[in-house]
Parts: C-alpha cells; structure tokens; sequence
C-alpha cells in the first residue's frame, strides 16, 4: 500500500491529477446530461474532463523533465505546472472556472502543503473564480467552491480532516444548488459544474487518505443524493436531487417533454440567449485585460477571464464572435481561438451542412509560419505552442473540421503519441475512418504530407505517408538551460545543443557552428533532400550559410528553407 502523504507534495499533486482525471471520466456523460446552465449545451463534464486533462499532461511533463528520478520535483513547480495546463487547455465556461480555481489554490500551495495552507488555498480559489467571472450567480460551482473552502476552515491540523470537511461541504452545497438557481429546481437537477468540482475534490480525499469518498452531493438531511446516472446507450434513470420527484420531470432528472438522448435547453430567463461561445489565449497586460473585461461585459454574458502573469483565458458568450476576437486583438495577441455555434453543437442547426470530404490530414505543427504552409497543402492545423501541447480534446476538435470520412492524423511529437492516440480512438466512435502516423517531428511530418494524394486508396495512402516519414531523420537546435550529462558529454547552462533523433548528439557554443556540425553527421549517412525550419528570431542569413554548406560539401543534395515563426527551436533540421 503506498505512503500516504502528510501534505501536498509534488507526488501527490500528480496523483491527484490523476485520480480526478479518472474521476470525471467515469462522470462525464452524468454531468453532460445535468448541464442546463448557463447553456444547455450537454458539455460541462467534457469541457472539465479535457481542462483537468491538460492540467495532467503538464504536472507529467515536470516529471519526465526531472533528470535523475531520484527524487521528486518541487512541488511548486508541479503545482504551478497544474495551473498552467488547466489554463491553456481551459474548454467552455465550466472549464474556465476550474483553471482559476486550480490557479488560485496553486498560488498558496506553492510555498506549503500543510493543513493550514490547504485551507487558505482552498479560499484564494474559491475568491480567484468569483472575481474572474463578470457577473457571479449563486447555486454555481462558485457556490460549491465558497462552501467547501467554508467548511474547510478551522485549527484542525491533520490533512485529512481539512480535505474531507472541504469534501463535505462542496457535496451539501451542491444538494441545495436546485434551491438557489430555479432552472436547476425546473429540471430537477444539480449544477453541472459543482458536480464536477465535487468529483476533483473527492479525487483530492481520496489521495490524501488512500480512501474513495461517497459519491454523490448530500441531501439536507445528511444522506447521499441521487443524481442521475447513464445506462443503456445514454438514456439516464434516479431520483432527482433529494430524492423527491418534481412535477414534470422524468426519473432521470429531465422534463417529461425532454429526449432523453438530448442536453436540456431551458436557459434561465426563457430567451434563446447569445448565439455563439468565444474562447481563446491571450498575451495582454493586466491594464489591458480590464478594459478587455468591460468591452466584452457589454458585447454578451457568461464572462469570465482567467489567468495572469501575461496569459490570461478569455471566453464569453455572444451574438457578435467578430467582435469578441477584435476585442481580444486590439488587447493583445489572442490565439487559439475557439468559436462554437450553440445551436449547431446542440444539433438544433437546420441548414443544411455540407457533404464530408472523403479524406482530410490534421497535422500538429510548433508555429503559425508551419501552420500557414501545412495549410496551403489542405491540411487541417493544430499548434503546439512552447510549453503547450494540444491535449486530446482539442485533437479530436480538429478532426471534426477537416469534416471528412478519412483522416489522417500526424501529431509529430513523439510525446504526443498517446495523446493522439485516444483524439483518434474518439473519433473512431464518432464514424471517422482514423489513422495515426506516429511522426515524431515537424519535418517528419513535412515529408509525409509531400507525398500525400487523396485519390488513391486510403490505406495506400497512409502507408506512403508513413514510409516517407519513417525515411526522414530529423534534428533540431536548443539551449541548454542548466548543466546536466548527455549522450555527447557534460553541457552548461547556454550550450547550444545539437539533437539528432531526439537524441543529444553534439554540444556547441554557438548556432551556426553547431548546425553545421549536425548536418555534416546526419548526411553523413546520405541524403538527397534537406528541409530546414528558422525560429522567429533566426536570421536569413543562417540559412543561406547552411544551405551554400551543403552545396559545397555534399553534391546532389538539395536544400529547401521554411519559416516556423514562434516555435520552441530555432532551427529543426530534416534529412531524406
């Protein structure tokens, strides 16, 4: 039986991660199925499964980072890295609202994971999220949060005790969320995004005291409510909150009018409410972002903005998304911007959709100048900014655009293999015909979109894909940050670092110098083509130094140039 800790450390914050990760995958439908505010989209529990997602990957990440595995992280950085992934992979409101709870309790948790700073991060988180929403409502997860942080609070020092009183209290607040918003009372149900956070909290008592708590929110008497529940291809049956029917409302907490199969849409005044969500990053300063809060406040509802630090998560609901983008613009640098048409995600659209493609390629590319090329080749672009990889869900996002019956998929980042994995499983199940060329780099994945042809067979296709993927090796330049052995020796913080293969093949002290070297090892073992990808900041004249070196020292190799913009290298070297 593993050691149970005495505090939050980095471990248990990657369990935690973990077993709330497992927590709302086993609730996701449940809590898709309850969501009736503020839209009644049938999303929150994936929304919050895909932003606890992200928060995963990145505290995984710090730990693959560690060099010897001998000792853990600090866990500061394990829990910054949670807020962090939580932020950039934030998805719908609900979504949202958990990055700024995370980011909130990571701020205090970062200097101590004892008792008494889980109390007080439990009330920065419950104080972050309400401050990061323009108009807060009660009988919300933001309810469910104060409470718990509420309950919470006290001398007690044992861990234990804190984690499960927070527990206790989020599940009593979230049996009376019916009583405190009246569209949660119509339908009978709890709120979507309180469930939610009842889930990860739960997830947190059970890595603290080894123990899986009662599921479920309370009734005011003390005893665990039902709340529906997912069986039979999605038609839901229970006792609504409390246990007692309410008039109109199916077994399965739903008006009796309601399909079954369907999210509810009963928004809390009656009226259809806006038109489309917005959501994206932004890099904005923090006078910035006020004014962006007031000019999108005024353009619709549903605000929230989280983040700090020069990164910040918008998302709003509005009938003008132009607008809402311009305003992000006109604040800083918004990207990965996400607009969804409410009433086609609900399956209310009745125009006419266009056929499917018969094949599409969605490719990952590390920046906008790469996307900007995969895209002129038809290809359909997700980009993994430094420090952020796309998570499954926004894959799967992806997949869904290309609108075709055969995708292939290039994720071209060999940590990226898993992730890309499960987007295509999960749109295998949506009738898309799905295959993975395991790519492991940005020129990997060039070469085989080269040679793709979307007339032949599909599994011709792929096979070309991969056999020209799998004929180019691939190289690229970092920094080194600190001191640490390599496969080619000892390397200081700054060295320029030449890897090959993804591997450390040789350390230099400079860029061009350190290029030249790796492209000398690489064709070394032949090579007719050579693709080289520029950083941001790289000059021109680099690769017009690189490719005259070629020329000189290895006839009939040819030499092609690309600009990556804002990538995490500043050069990526590919040999066929």
């Amino acid at each position: 039986m593993p050691q149970l800790p005495d505090d939050l450390d980095a471990v248990a914050v990657r369990t935690w991660c973990s077993l709330s990760l497992e927590a709302l995958g086993r609730e996701r439908a449940e809590i898709d199925a309850i969501n009736v505010y503020p839209i009644a989209d049938g999303d929150t529990g994936t929304n919050l499964y895909l932003t606890l997602e992200s928060a995963a990957a990145a505290v995984e990440a710090v730990f693959a980072a560690h060099e010897t595995g001998a000792t853990a992280p600090a866990t500061a950085d394990a829990v910054r890295a949670m807020a962090h992934g939580a932020l950039i992979g934030a998805r719908g409101n609900s979504g949202t609202i958990l990055a700024q709870l995370l980011r909130g309790m990571a701020g205090v948790l970062a200097d101590g994971g004892d008792a008494a700073h889980l109390r007080l991060a439990l009330t920065s988180a419950a104080d972050a999220a309400r401050q990061a929403v323009a108009h807060p409502v009660e009988g919300t997860v933001l309810t469910v949060a104060a409470e718990a942080a509420q309950a919470a609070r006290g001398e007690d020092p044992d861990l234990g005790a804190v984690v499960t009183a927070a527990y206790e209290g989020a599940r009593a607040a979230l049996a009376r969320t019916p009583e405190q918003l009246a569209v949660l009372g119509r339908a009978g149900v709890v709120d979507a995004g309180g469930r939610g956070l009842v889930a990860v909290l739960g997830a947190l008592v059970e890595t603290v005291t080894g123990q899986a708590p009662v599921r479920g929110p309370r009734t005011a008497s003390g005893n665990a409510a039902k709340t529906p529940v997912t069986v039979d291809g999605g038609s839901v049956v229970g006792l609504p909150v409390g246990g007692t029917p309410v008039e109109g409302v199916t077994e399965g907490g739903l008006p009796a009018s309601a399909p079954l199969e369907g999210p509810l849409d009963c928004p809390e005044d009656g009226s259809a409410g806006p038109a489309f969500e917005v959501i994206y990053l932004l890099e904005a300063r923090d006078e910035q972002v006020a004014r962006l809060r007031t000019r999108l406040d005024a353009l619709g509802d549903s605000l929230v903005v989280v983040g700090g630090d020069g990164l910040w998560h918008v998302h709003v609901h509005v009938d003008d998304a132009g607008a809402a983008v311009e305003a992000g613009v006109e604040a800083g640098r918004p990207y990965r911007i996400r607009i969804t048409h409410f009433a086609t995600e609900s399956g209310h659209d009745v125009r006419v959709q266009a056929e499917p493609a018969q094949r599409a390629v969605v490719v990952v590319v590390p920046g906008d100048g790469l996307a900007g090329l995969c895209t002129e080749a038809g290809a359909t672009t997700v980009i993994a900014r430094p420090g952020e990889p796309p998570a499954s869900g926004e894959l799967v996002d992806a997949i869904r655009r290309a609108h075709a019956r055969e995708v292939v998929l290039l994720p071209n980042d060999a940590a990226l293999r898993h992730t890309a994995a499960a987007a295509a499983e999960q749109a295998r199940t949506e009738g898309v015909r799905v295959a993975l060329v395991p790519t492991r780099a940005a020129v990997q994945g060039i070469a085989a979109l080269a040679v793709h042809e979307p007339d032949r067979g599909f599994d011709e296709d792929v096979v070309a894909m991969t056999a020209a993927a799998g004929a180019t090796r691939y190289a690229e330049l970092a920094v080194a940050e600190r001191q640490s052995w390599t496969m080619a020796g000892i390397c200081q913080a700054g060295d320029i670092l030449g890897l090959i293969d993804g591997d450390v093949a040789v350390i230099g002290s400079d860029v061009p110098h350190t290029a030249r070297t790796v492209l000398d090892r690489m064709l070394a073992a032949g090579g007719e083509l050579v693709t080289l990808v520029l950083g941001e900041d790289v000059p021109d004249a680099l690769a017009d130094a690189l490719e005259e070196h070629v020329r000189e020292g290895h006839l009939a190799v040819d030499t092609v140039v690309y600009r990556g913009g804002h990538q995490r290298a500043p050069l990526l070297i590919g040999v066929e």
